[in-house]
């Protein structure tokens, strides 16, 4: 399947444009550091979901979409971290939420899908 009909795909691709937009506000001295390490989680999600897609068969697939979630789950931690820290502020967090939360269930969803073809291939 082509990545880019996949709604977790769809969902994880604008995570992350809305990810460089907001981290392109946070201070300078941060561009190596935090916003480096946000910004490679986010992409991390997205890029996963395609090169899983172009895989041989749902386990290989479902294998990378374990490494999709485990990127999206520091993307959401680290944007904890960066609130706490001040470089993101509450009311910027909460316009990325509905994003997140969004990119959480499809993501979920897919991987339970992939999981169950993996069993019965």
């Amino acid at each position: 399947m082509r990545y880019e009909k996949l709604e977790a795909w769809k969902a994880a691709y604008a995570l992350t444009i809305e990810v460089y937009r907001v981290t392109s506000e946070w201070p300078p001295r941060e561009r190596y550091g935090m916003t480096a390490q946000v910004r490679r989680a986010a992409a991390s999600v997205v890029a996963n979901i395609a090169e899983g897609s172009a895989k041989e068969g749902p386990g290989e697939f479902r294998r990378y979409l374990d490494i999709s979630w485990g990127s999206f789950a520091e993307l959401c931690s680290l944007l904890h971290l960066a609130t706490g820290l001040g470089f993101l502020d509450p009311a910027r967090k909460t316009l990325l939420e509905p994003f997140r939360d969004r990119v959480g269930r499809l993501l979920w969803g897919l991987r339970k899908t992939m999981a169950r073809s993996a069993k019965y291939s």
